[in-house]
């Protein structure tokens, strides 16, 4: 498309998010720390949806599944880092512990952890470590995902636990006792042991387990990184998070015009709000590489970033339709630029 017709096709797009967002706008409360006005400035990020769930066809994995099928065999962060970045983004997201409740980590508190996968590394792999390693290599910045507990585990969700065996709520059974309490040591382990962490990014976190207890939680994990960025998915106000959170398939709303709040959006280039890998079989299946450019524009202009899953293959890459289509993206960017 030539420049002055993408242009021209850019604006109309980002009209029509103008008149659907409908997302609080505000001042901040108060002062911003350097990290809160940075924030704005990582415009896009990419989501990596990487776990049990990508070789078990769901996006909600119960905790029972078989740890033998996690088995990328190519599985190489490094690439995620590469294709991020030549897409113009920024900094990347990791599902360290979804609703199988199992860390991609060897977690000194449970065994229900990567050790579980002896088909991976022999059970001694640490994704985090690859992970954080190729963000930093590549000048990336290092986000991690952690989810709290809830009602994951049913017939609706295909993953119902077996005859007699308890729901594990999406915790590791060695939490059963104190969710919260042990939630504290697994995010110690993240924020103690791998440097750095730029943005940690938690799910459910105004569950109904343990969303009394969020404010506590919230400011042990600031004692130990003062400078990381605790992110509530759906967060509406910086009085539960250090970032206004939106996840876009489900509200469908951005930021409004003049938003001053540090925030996000995240959102999947798979259609259906399908978050872990799934097979290409027709166009529909992922959404359209001028739609996304023209969301990823409108949040930037509304002072928010825009959070893309592009989730690896059972192999550990990114590749096929999905990695064609951020290319795809990134060739438009570029375009734009000129």
């Amino acid at each position: 498309m030539p420049p002055r017709k993408l242009l021209a096709w850019l604006t109309g797009l980002l009209a029509a998010f103008a008149a659907s967002a409908t997302a609080t706008a505000g001042e901040p409360p108060g002062a911003l720390t350097a990290e809160q006005r940075d924030f704005p400035t990582w415009r896009f990020g990419m989501f990596i949806h990487f776990h049990l769930g990508t070789f078990v066809d769901l996006d909600w994995a119960g905790g029972y599944e078989d740890p033998a099928r996690f088995k990328p065999a190519k599985l190489d962060c490094t690439q995620w880092a590469d294709v991020a970045k030549a897409a113009g983004m920024t900094y990347l997201v990791l599902t360290v512990k979804h609703t199988e409740g199992i860390t991609l980590y060897d977690s000194v508190v449970t065994t229900h952890d990567i050790t579980k996968f002896r088909n991976f590394r022999g059970g001694h792999g640490d994704i985090v470590r690859e992970f954080v390693n190729a963000c930093r290599s590549r000048g990336l910045k290092v986000g991690l995902y952690y989810c709290f507990p809830g009602d994951f585990a049913d017939a609706r969700h295909h993953n119902a636990p077996p005859p007699g065996q308890p729901d594990l709520h999406g915790l590791p059974p060695e939490a059963a006792a104190d969710y919260a309490g042990f939630m504290k040591k697994q995010l110690a382990e993240l924020l103690t042991n791998y440097g750095p962490v730029d943005l940690l990014w938690i799910d459910q976190y105004d569950n109904k387990y343990t969303v009394r207890q969020w404010p506590e939680i919230r400011a042990y994990l600031k004692s130990l990184q003062p400078h990381c960025l605790v992110l509530g998915n759906n967060a509406h106000s910086l009085d539960d998070s250090d970032v206004v959170g939106i996840e876009f398939p489900w509200r469908t709303t951005l930021p409004a015009t003049g938003n001053a709040l540090p925030a996000e959006v995240c959102d999947t280039i798979q259609t259906d709000a399908r978050w872990f890998w799934r097979e290409v079989k027709k166009p529909e299946d992922l959404q359209a590489a001028e739609t996304l450019v023209a969301r990823l524009k409108a949040c930037n202009e509304r002072g928010a970033n825009y959070l893309l899953d592009v989730p690896p293959d059972p192999d550990g890459l990114i590749s096929g339709p999905q990695l064609q289509r951020l290319r795809e993206i990134g060739a438009l960017l570029a375009a734009a630029r000129k």
